[in-house]
């Protein structure tokens, strides 16, 4: 409270000393409450205040909107021009858009219109887009593809100059032409024949009398337009609006598109013989290409299962490939001249000699097939038969005999000096004399050999019969095999026998 009385003192000795407000005072007041009453007259805006929610919008020609010109949507007033600037070719054109004209979506359109009569200028009329698109973005831009601009008489007046006007002048002669005058026998060829011999109008009032059927058809046709829900045709204008408005942008392409097209008609003509007769030929190839197609259908499921199979298969791929790499560096130099090439060479060299060989063995192989049908059909039989020669055999077969016999003769040359092996021979001979025939006697005196024994021979096992006969033309596995104890095994009579002088 002492600290309250001393501060009201204070404050009253202040006053006391200043002496309150002078002229200079409330002059400077009367001049910051005149410059603000101005600045609300001419500009309607107070200072420092946002303007709101903005939006811009690029028109090809903005000449005629100006400052504070109103935005209306479905001819409410929503907002105002606020800032007008070019781009280039273009003029961008800012303005506000209050609570009841938001949202303004995506794809909005803005024209610039008059306004009546009565209120002069001109107005922003603001199409807020559709519900299904995003609300543009303060400052968002709405692109010239989707403004416009109300065209007006003088510039009809303007664009219809003189050539303009001849040319217009050329078309409706040209056009009266072609109403009144009656076609050639050349032009009537290609006409329907309810409009034979008729002239343009006289055709055209005949297609009159058709008038209620085609209105009909329209009719149904425009009923169509309309769509199967609300807003399907204002749907459908703003799509055209926008693929026109892409169009425009893309002029150059667009031209471009056109001088193709005319090239590619051109040749089209220009090929129209062959042309037909594909469009001949096209309905067969579409009934084979159908069967083919359901074949190809039909064998989907099995080439879907086959890929099925193959994905694991595939999927080693890569690691088989790394694992080959290795393997395929080695190979390289495998094929070089050093290696490979070196012995393809040396290959080549002796093919020649190679394919003789083997046609001399394809020679051969059959006399080898016979040879190894003999050994294995009459030789080894023979030799595994047993001589039943009586208490002279020893139950051997007879190739084990002759491998005994190899075996004694390989024993009579064992003793050897430094000379080399000898023949060890022990004489024979007895009391008995002993004679037989020398069937390779030269000499008449030398045809009978004699001899010595200690005992008389008992008889000759096999007979000796001499030879048989050899015919060389049948192979020997035909022939049947040898009976070792048949009737010419023995035994015979003896050989030699006794001699007695």
């Amino acid at each position: 409270m002492e600290h309250l009385r001393k501060t009201s003192r204070y404050n009253q000795q202040f006053f006391r000393d200043w002496g309150g407000p002078g002229p200079l005072f409330f002059g400077v007041i009367a001049v910051v409450f005149m410059v603000a009453a101005l600045w609300l007259a001419f500009t309607k805006t107070i200072p420092f205040d946002s303007p709101g929610y903005q939006v811009k919008a690029t028109f090809s020609n903005a000449i005629n909107i100006a400052l504070k010109s109103p935005v209306r949507i479905s001819g409410i007033n929503v907002g105002e021009v606020t800032e007008v600037e070019g781009s280039g070719d273009n003029t961008v054109v800012t303005f506000t858009v209050d609570g009841e004209g938001r949202p303004v979506r995506e794809d909005a359109a803005a024209r610039i219109r008059p306004r009546l009569f009565l209120e002069g200028n001109w107005f922003i009329d603001l199409d807020p887009g559709t519900p299904e698109a995003e609300e543009i973005p303060d400052e968002g831009m709405i692109p010239v593809s989707r403004t416009s601009t109300s065209v007006q008489i003088d510039q009809i007046v303007t664009t219809l100059q003189t050539p303009q006007r001849a040319e217009l002048q050329r078309l409706l002669s040209g056009l009266g032409t072609g109403l009144n005058s009656e076609p050639t026998p050349a032009q009537d060829l290609t006409f329907e024949p309810f409009v034979k011999g008729l002239t343009g109008g006289e055709a055209l009032n005949f297609s009159y009398r058709k008038g209620e059927t085609a209105a009909r058809g329209t009719a149904v046709v425009n009923a169509a337009l309309l769509g199967k829900q609300p807003h399907d045709l204002g749907n459908l204008l703003r799509g055209l609006s926008r693929v026109s408005g892409t169009l425009n942008e893309r002029e150059g392409d667009l031209i471009g598109l056109i001088n193709n097209l005319r090239i590619v008609t051109g040749a089209l003509a220009a090929e129209q013989g062959n042309l037909q007769s594909t469009i001949r030929l096209l309905g067969p190839t579409l009934q084979t290409a159908r069967r083919s197609l359901t074949s190809l259908n039909d064998s989907l499921p099995a080439v879907r299962g086959f890929a099925v199979a193959s994905t694991p298969g595939l999927n080693e791929v890569p690691r088989t490939i790394r694992v080959v790499t290795p393997y395929t560096d080695q190979l390289k130099p495998l094929l070089t001249e050093r290696e490979l090439g070196g012995l393809a060479k040396l290959i080549k060299q002796g093919a020649p000699s190679s394919a003789e060989s083997l046609n001399s063995t394809l020679q051969l192989l059959p006399e080898l097939q016979d040879y190894g049908l003999c050994v294995s059909g009459n030789l080894v039989p023979t030799g595994q038969q047993v001589i039943q020669d009586g208490a002279h055999g020893n139950g051997q077969s007879a190739q084990r005999e002759f491998l005994y016999a190899a075996v004694n003769v390989a024993g009579e040359s064992q003793s050897f000096d430094g000379n080399g092996p000898y023949l060890r021979i022990q004489p024979g001979g007895g009391p008995l004399d002993i004679k037989t025939d020398d069937p390779n006697a030269t000499l008449p005196t030398d045809k009978v050999l004699y001899g010595g024994a200690e005992a008389p021979p008992q008889g000759t096992s096999p007979v000796l019969s001499g030879m048989p006969p050899l015919n060389g033309d049948q192979p020997c596995y035909t022939q049947d095999v040898p009976d070792l104890n048949g009737p010419a095994a023995g035994p015979g009579p003896p050989n030699p026998e006794v001699y007695t002088p």
